[in-house]
């Protein structure tokens, strides 16, 4: 299936500039202007100090894998053709508690061994343009 038939996210009041970001090719995370705390995924309270108010700067988009599966089951029809699938949580160099999923590109999954995705394997975000209104962020090997 193609990515253009893909199920997509539905942004949210807390997440629509982060969306939009993306589409821009910048990868974002907010800030809290109460006391500076760097956050990912967005939220409408700091988490450190409850402040509510917050801004968006530019994430290094760098970052190392913290777990990951490979997906060998069938889930969702529309990704039937991508199986086996190999999701990330990459931790973001950004703040050592700032986590980012995606899957991992540049890669064939029937050439992932055992050994190729480990813990803190260096990763680095793609940008991936669906059509003229959806853009994915992925990751890739950093060398």
């Amino acid at each position: 299936m193609s990515l253009r038939q893909r199920p997509r996210p539905e942004p949210d009041r807390d997440s629509a500039p982060w969306w939009a970001a993306v589409r821009r090719h910048e990868l974002l995370v907010q800030r809290c202007t109460g006391c500076g705390t760097r956050r990912f995924p967005a939220r409408s309270v700091c988490n450190r100090c409850r402040c509510r108010e917050s801004d968006w700067v530019p994430s290094a988009g760098t970052g190392r894998v913290y777990s990951w599966i490979v997906n060998h089951q069938v889930f969702m029809p529309a990704l039937a053709d991508e199986v086996p699938l190999p999701v990330l949580l990459v931790r973001l160099d950004d703040g050592d508690d700032i986590f980012m999923y995606g899957n991992l590109v540049g890669e064939t999954a029937g050439d992932l061994g055992e050994h190729d995705i480990t813990p803190e394997l260096p990763v680095e975000a793609v940008f991936t343009d669906v059509d003229d209104d959806f853009t994915l962020v992925q990751w890739r090997r950093r060398h």
